[in-house]
């Protein structure tokens, strides 16, 4: 979206502008350009930016508005007044700004004369403290708030509105620690993942307030739908191990190799600070150990367990990340991985999707992916935090919000 003066063009030397100003005003944006190291104008409609480091997908960074060079150069970005009057070539366009609300208008200027938009004015109103946007949508000011709160329900009510969930960003799930003897085999990491319950885990520790997940990229992404979980089946995760030569005895499982017998035992990592993770490691060590798998919990201080991360010293750690709008999986499959796992196919997936925007390629290379996420198990995906969209019952239409984006579909909304 470019935000300047109707009529002017919009330019190879806006986007320059852009990213200059990013890198040197603090803006929600900034890190998206942050590896940017200076910005080329080819022609009036190509740039050539470079960057300090390899970023994967930087080509989804690149969503941020775009600033008219013409109207805004000079100014004072920040402070400028020019900010309460600019065009834009997005759906609706800011006529007003105030101390408490932003007003948006229908861009009679949009580019795109084959959409309708139902939807005349949109007011974006400003509270200094949740508490008052949620009474303000209680009373009935706002149509449409999004938010993390687990305990939404207790501020709002549960009638008067319609609800969409979807899945956030912050993803949980255990790193194996493929070097470990045990885990370096996998059946016994496939055993681990057929005796993990998360309905249970979501269910009895989360109340209901997360979504199961199977795969990093299951949130809705393009490359992560489809994905069907290995599922719970404690005979499965039996049957893996006697398959592969292991029996259990006094209530361990173990194994006879080079004339040693091995009984399984296994350690699992756990911030103790975070008191529903540590639930969390406990719920995990009671479901393996009804299994046989013996596991001893590591509940380590936050720099303990910040250090044994970055050194990869845990057999398992059950982790936290806030999965990025690309489809990067480097921090499960890149060099130095969480699980120290070591694949040449995956190596190779891995630098030929930073190579090419073909959708039918990268879904076919994405598949393959997944397909060895489930079959190797060097991680095991737990759950995601639960994304929530509340709206007025006046508003109509299709409202299939993501963490990305509440939007979509605006353009056939009404009331």
């Amino acid at each position: 979206m470019l935000s300047g003066q109707v009529g002017q063009r919009f330019t190879a030397e806006d986007v320059r502008f852009t990213i200059d100003r990013l890198k040197d005003t603090n803006s929600i944006y900034s890190y998206n350009v942050s590896h940017v190291t200076s910005v080329e104008v080819v022609d009036d409609y190509t740039v050539r930016i470079s960057l300090d480091s390899e970023v994967p997908f930087f080509e989804y960074n690149l969503t941020f508005p775009i600033l008219s060079k013409d109207f805004y150069e000079g100014q004072d970005f920040v402070n400028t007044e020019k900010n309460s009057e600019p065009a834009s070539t997005g759906m609706y366009k800011i006529s007003d700004v105030q101390g408490s609300y932003i007003t948006l208008e229908k861009n009679t200027s949009w580019w795109n004369k084959d959409v309708n938009l139902s939807i005349e004015k949109i007011t974006v109103n400003l509270y200094s403290s949740i508490g008052e946007l949620y009474n303000s949508f209680k009373i009935g000011n706002l149509d449409l708030i999004s938010t993390t709160n687990d305990n939404l329900k207790e501020y709002i009510g549960t009638i008067g509105y319609s609800e969409k969930e979807s899945k956030g960003r912050e993803h949980t799930f255990l790193a194996l620690n493929t070097q470990n003897y045990f885990l370096s085999k996998v059946e016994v990491r496939r055993a681990i993942s057929y005796s993990i319950d998360k309905d249970n885990i979501v269910s009895s520790i989360f109340n209901g307030n997360r979504l199961t997940s199977a795969f990093p990229l299951d949130y809705g992404n393009f490359l992560g739908q489809g994905v069907v979980s290995s599922g719970y089946n404690l005979d499965q995760g039996k049957q893996v191990l006697v398959d592969a030569g292991w029996t259990y005895q006094n209530k361990y499982w173990q194994i006879t190799e080079n004339r040693k017998t091995q009984k399984l035992v296994l350690n699992l990592l756990v911030k103790a600070s975070d008191s529903a993770k540590v639930a969390v490691a406990n719920n995990i060590k009671s479901q393996l150990e009804n299994q046989g798998i013996r596991v001893n919990l590591v509940q380590a201080s936050d720099q303990e367990y910040t250090n044994r991360i970055n050194l990869r010293n845990y057999d398992i750690a059950l982790c936290s990340i806030n999965l990025s709008v690309s489809p990067d999986l480097t921090t499960f499959f890149g060099e130095g991985n969480l699980a120290n796992y070591s694949n040449e196919e995956v190596t190779n997936i891995m630098n030929e999707v930073k190579n090419t925007t073909d959708e039918n390629i990268l879904k076919e290379k994405y598949q393959r992916l997944i397909d060895i996420y489930k079959t190797e198990v060097p991680y095991i995906s737990l759950y995601n935090n639960k994304y929530r969209t509340v709206y007025s019952q006046e508003l109509v239409g299709d409202v299939t919000p993501t963490w990305f984006y509440q939007y979509y579909g605006i353009e056939n909304w009404y009331k």
